[in-house]
């Protein structure tokens, strides 16, 4: 085939910090780490960005934290006490009067049923927070990518705000697994035409792997993630999809987990999902 184009119970996990410097004021000074250069995030041209979402990418603090910090005080952008809302470009610096707070990691399998909405809920539609019903001591997690609402299946969640461009990034490459169940069975060249890769208007697919399960069922491993792809491939080969399950994000398999249901990630799994990550 050929090479793919770029295109948590206890269940928390030690922080890792990157490299910082505290002075004799107290104050700490974020200094960027730098991870493994082919795990690197995709850069930001120098682009502003929310110092909230700073600070979680770079492993310092959850948002809400962050939040917390600067209405406290205690966040300077190069001498300059800071305000809710405002941004700040790569280069800039970051301090917190009195260290960054010492918390944890955590990192969660859960198997999203259907009807469940996974970001931006509308009028009665239910959220995926309230419908895992987690404790307070995840209050601070959120979703890694997106499934459908017609879809289920396993999801990742984080408070974690590093993981989320080295996985989802287009250039990742990190592979998402899926059981698929078709209205009509399967044509003889659905295998073939679906793997070197299917015109869903516009945009043509990466190649990917396919298993034929039976006559309307499949599994599909993907490392891209087009808007409702899966879908739409399978209507390009005059089909539609009855029911789509995701059961694997890199190393992170769904396996027994009850729908509705979740589970910490930890131990060597966790580390070999970290490593492939670079963290």
């Amino acid at each position: 085939m050929p090479a793919p184009r770029r295109a948590y119970n206890d269940g928390f996990a030690p922080r890792r910090r990157p490299a910082q410097k505290t002075t004799r004021s107290g104050m700490f000074t974020l200094k960027r780490a730098k991870p493994a250069p082919e795990a690197r995030p995709q850069a930001r041209h120098g682009e502003p960005v929310y110092i909230t979402k700073r600070l979680a990418d770079d492993g310092v603090c959850s948002r809400r934290e962050a939040e917390a910090l600067i209405r406290a005080g205690r966040v300077f952008i190069e001498g300059r006490r800071v305000e809710l809302g405002e941004k700040v470009t790569d280069d800039q610096k970051i301090d917190i009067k009195g260290g960054a707070p010492k918390l944890r990691y955590s990192y969660i399998a859960y198997n999203k049923p259907r009807g469940v909405v996974t970001h931006s809920p509308v009028g009665d539609e239910i959220d995926i927070m309230e419908a895992a019903r987690f404790p307070s001591e995840l209050r601070d997690i959120f979703p890694l990518g997106r499934i459908d609402k017609d879809s289920r299946g396993l999801i990742l969640l984080t408070n974690d705000g590093r993981v989320t461009k080295r996985l989802l990034s287009p250039e990742s490459e990190h592979e998402k697994e899926y059981v698929v169940k078709t209205a009509q069975p399967l044509r003889n060249g659905f295998k073939a035409a679906i793997e070197r890769g299917v015109d869903i208007g516009g945009y043509t697919t990466l190649p990917c792997k396919i298993n034929l399960m039976g006559e309307k069922e499949f599994s599909i491993k993907l490392t891209e993630g087009k808007r409702h792809q899966i879908r739409r491939m399978v209507v390009a080969l005059h089909n539609d999809v009855v029911d789509l399950r995701r059961v694997r994000v890199a190393n992170i398999q769904l396996g027994r987990l009850r729908e509705g249901d979740w589970r910490p990630i930890e131990g060597e799994e966790l580390h070999d999902f970290l490593g492939s990550l670079g963290l």
